[in-house]
């Protein structure tokens, strides 16, 4: 995992992830919800596409510890568009097609089962 930094208590360690899909309509905001609990991460979520509900930039590349990205496909373009901007950054695909509604119990067991060994 990334270096950790000073999240928003200011005196404790967090790990700062981006999840990341095409839309930013189901499956990264379904992440972001999830793991938005755990007092050792500050989540965010956002989307590839011109389009997304929050559209990927380089602020919040550049502020990721770690970045969850949904297929395959979104890591090579995550990879072509913010190449500068990843540094040493770890990007981890998660094999999630778009397949699923926002919180559905399926997906959120499916995240929790692929998201959680890397964050341990």
């Amino acid at each position: 995992m990334g270096d950790a930094r000073l999240g928003r208590a200011g005196d404790r360690a967090v790990t700062r992830v981006l999840f990341v899909c095409s839309q930013n309509r189901l499956r990264s905001p379904t992440a972001e919800q999830v793991f938005s609990t755990r007092a050792d991460l500050e989540c965010s979520s956002a989307g590839l596409n011109h389009d997304a509900g929050n559209p990927l930039g380089t602020e919040l590349v550049e502020w990721a510890d770690l970045i969850f990205v949904m297929e395959d496909a979104q890591r090579r373009k995550l990879r072509a568009r913010f190449r500068a901007q990843l540094g040493r950054t770890r990007v981890i695909c998660l094999g999630i097609p778009d397949d699923y509604d926002y919180m559905d119990p399926e997906l959120v067991q499916l995240l929790e089962r692929r998201v959680g060994p890397h964050l341990r």
